[in-house]
């Protein structure tokens, strides 16, 4: 970082989306394709105005270079407190180790805490080694849980 940047840990808003969209494309090859017209309709109908959704990330000279969002998820177990899951963590290749991707983390663990929220979620690709160490080095654990996923589009039934 050079002297003129300036980062700033915030949410998200559609003003973003753009930024958002081009890192993703990061995350995984198949969002190369991602319809920035859609993604904001989405952006507006499903998301903006919600609650329960939110996007956080570190943003530099407008462009957003780390980037988690969450959603919190009413319970009836637990004292019918919510769950908040935790999704799409990624920070962009030319801002890594900068400790950006744990700044953005914590806000999405406050939005949890301000929501009483009994436990945070996230998952992790299992060859993604040195993501587990990140997320246990800022208190998730990797032993309590697994997790499995069904790929709907892979799925005949």
């Amino acid at each position: 970082m050079n002297g003129t940047e300036r980062t700033e840990i915030r949410a998200l808003d559609r003003k973003d989306l753009r930024s958002l969209l081009e890192l993703y494309a990061q995350l995984d090859e198949e969002n190369l394709a991602l319809s920035p017209e859609e993604s904001e309709k989405l952006w507006k109908n499903e998301i903006e105005g919600n609650r329960h959704i939110r996007y956080f990330g570190a943003v530099e000279n407008g462009r957003v270079v780390s980037t988690c969002y969450a959603v919190i998820i009413p319970n009836l177990t637990r004292g019918n407190r919510p769950i908040c899951f935790i999704e799409n963590v990624v920070t962009d290749r030319a801002h890594r180790n900068r400790g950006l991707a744990a700044a953005v983390m914590k806000q999405a663990i406050l939005f949890a805490r301000e929501n009483n929220c009994y436990k945070a979620i996230l998952q992790s690709g299992n060859a993604r080694t040195d993501a587990h160490r990140f997320y246990e080095g800022i208190g998730f654990r990797g032993d309590t849980k697994k997790a499995f996923d069904m790929r709907l589009e892979d799925s005949r039934e």
